[in-house]
């Protein structure tokens, strides 16, 4: 199938790139992702309550907000599929994507916005008990009967972290909260609410060596950073929030990136380096990472594939 434009992506980036590009009469083909690309609606599906997104002062929660975006696209004219990119030839236009059901599609020009997942402990304790105790989730997961009234932690040290500490405190009788350094990484008022919590004990400069159980999480074996010392500590669920990689493998090396694997643009511009591609959100942010400003990035990536495709001919 041949289209003028497909974005790949359906967080703030994708959607408001759709939402601006089906306005402008581009009949944008939008990839919401399924499995390898996040979960539609990507990051901020899994967000509770968001507080700094503009035009919302008593707050929205992340799958409320994404949902708005997406009817919003919708409305105006974008079509979607519930699908991942699997192959990309991004070499030069027309390019062409394989999906992860097996069907060709082809672009004149692209915007990628497939964001970033989740990074993970790579230990093989935490690969045979994932799902059964450990998650990346607490807004997903903290709520389910084996987690409530019982002790849990959180791995990290970024707002991330103590977002999904704040959310488990609804439901646990306590959080630790780990962090290999000595101080935290998040925000001022982050750090604060966790620091005040009466719910939340951070313990510092510690690592998580082992995930401890049978069946499902029973124990964490944490290792001091600074003594090389190891403790026990007993929890029934663990969280990790230590970070993210960008959805950018499918790309195959097509377009330039840097050392951490996220999408390179131009200053000020979501020009990548191949005419007709553009990136936005968080595939090449990896400093900022709010919704806000991939939503901005998303309009800009639209309006730029506008102009790109007129200049060639091909808006029409």
């Amino acid at each position: 199938m041949k289209e003028k434009l497909i974005i790949i992506g359906s967080g703030p980036a994708g959607l408001t790139a759709a939402i601006y590009a089906a306005r402008a009469n581009l009949e944008p083909f939008l990839f919401e992702g399924f499995q390898t690309g996040g979960i539609p609606g990507g990051q901020l599906m899994i967000t509770t309550v968001i507080e700094n997104f503009p035009g919302f002062p008593a707050g929205i929660t992340g799958p409320d907000l994404m949902m708005n975006m997406r009817e919003q696209a919708l409305r105006h004219g974008a079509r979607m599929i519930v699908d991942d990119v699997l192959e990309a030839d991004c070499t030069a236009s027309p390019f062409s994507l394989l999906s992860a059901n097996g069907e060709n599609f082809q672009a004149d020009a692209l915007i990628i916005a497939s964001g970033a997942i989740a990074r993970r402990l790579p230990l093989d304790s935490e690969m045979r008990l994932w799902g059964h105790g450990i998650s990346a989730c607490a807004t997903c997961d903290g709520a389910l009967p084996v987690f409530r009234n019982r002790e849990l932690a959180v791995i990290g040290g970024g707002d991330t972290a103590i977002e999904e500490a704040l959310h488990l405190t609804q439901f646990a009788s306590k959080v630790y909260l780990i962090h290999r350094r000595g101080e935290l990484r998040a925000t001022r008022i982050m750090q604060k609410r966790a620091k005040s919590n009466p719910k939340i004990e951070i313990l510092w400069n510690k690592v998580v060596e082992n995930f401890i159980g049978d069946k499902t999480l029973s124990c964490l074996t944490l290792r001091d950073t600074l003594t090389g010392s190891t403790s026990s500590l007993p929890v029934a669920g663990a969280f990790e929030a230590i970070g993210h990689v960008p959805n950018t493998a499918f790309l195959k090396g097509d377009i330039k990136t840097n050392g951490l694997g996220y999408i390179v643009t131009e200053p000020g511009s979501t020009r990548t380096s191949v005419a007709g591609i553009f990136a936005a959100g968080d595939v090449q942010d990896h400093k900022y990472r709010q919704a806000v400003t991939a939503a901005g990035s998303g309009c800009m990536a639209a309006k730029e594939a506008e102009m790109w495709l007129r200049d060639q001919g091909l808006e029409g």
